[in-house]
């Protein structure tokens, strides 16, 4: 009766209110997924959408509809893994910075997990220049983090740039030193952060030290300063700095995000994830 593309865009819309960022996220025209949600709600014979220009909400038949839509999809998925598992077994040791985990990564490592059943899979979360560390000793096999532009290790991902965010209503002093609210060191953004202030001149006041990014996302919500971090993946909550602020603070600092394995040959687990975190490379961008 329900037609599970129809399912999964109508899935996207609910989640993020939006049917231009569902579509972005699917890579579809917008104008699928409407034709995809109407097409749901016909099926349905009930609305599942109240829009205007400006807001889309569920109604009540909606809300239901996400707990169908859901047990379908997952029953579909069950059934599809169930058919085409995948016979790659063995261990893989996986190490991801800080900045992904709050994202698209853990539901592609979930993804990862249920159509490879039979790898033993270990995850290892922290920053970056401390899981390249245990790769090189041992204990990691594979660590998708960030290297500092014109350093050579590791498979490019993607660039991204370095940008300072802070509370919506958080007002940075007109002179002295910026409160910064950042990981201990060893840390990229740190040291990156600690030199564009330095070089702008303003210098760094160091508010907060802590080494979760749920630390400095707290940090800084709670007015304490301002954080350097990732543009595509900024911290829930959090805003760039005003264009003029940023032109004070110096300019962005672009770093880069690798995998890098712990051997020049893979293993069958190590091949089967990096292939799978190479092609959603789009999805782990917000």
């Amino acid at each position: 009766m329900f037609d599970p593309v129809h399912l999964r865009s109508f899935l996207e819309v609910a989640r993020s209110r939006s049917f231009t960022a569902a579509a972005r996220r699917l890579n579809l025209r917008q104008s699928t997924v409407s034709q995809h949600v109407g097409k749901l709600e016909l099926a349905a014979g009930r609305r599942l959408f109240l829009r205007d220009t400006h807001s889309v909400e569920l109604t009540s038949d909606g809300s239901v509809m996400v707990g169908f839509a859901t047990s379908i999809l997952e029953r579909h998925s069950d059934a599809e893994r169930y058919f085409t598992q995948s016979g790659v077994r063995g261990r893989v040791r996986f190490g991801a910075s800080e900045d992904l985990v709050l994202h698209e990564l853990p539901r592609i490592l979930s993804e990862f997990r249920r159509s490879h059943p039979l790898v033993d899979f270990e995850l290892t979360v922290g920053l970056s220049e401390v899981l390249f560390r245990q790769l090189h000793d041992g204990k990691l096999d594979l660590v998708f983090g960030k290297r500092r532009t014109g350093e050579r290790h590791g498979e490019p991902v993607w660039t991204d740039r370095l940008a300072f965010f802070a509370a919506p209503d958080f007002v940075l002093d007109a002179g002295g030193p910026v409160p910064l609210v950042t990981y201990p060191p060893p840390s990229i953004t740190r040291e990156a952060a600690l030199d564009a202030l330095e070089k702008s001149g303003r210098g760094a006041h160091v508010a907060c030290v802590t080494g979760s990014l749920n630390g400095l996302r707290a940090a800084c919500l709670a007015g304490l300063g301002v954080v350097y971090h990732a543009e595509t993946l900024p911290p829930a909550g959090l805003v760039p700095v005003r264009t003029r602020l940023r032109e004070e603070l110096g300019p962005a600092v672009d770093v880069e995000f690798v995998l890098e394995p712990r051997r020049s040959v893979l293993s069958e687990p190590e091949q089967a994830l990096r292939a799978v975190i190479l092609e959603n490379a789009d999805r782990l961008r917000a």
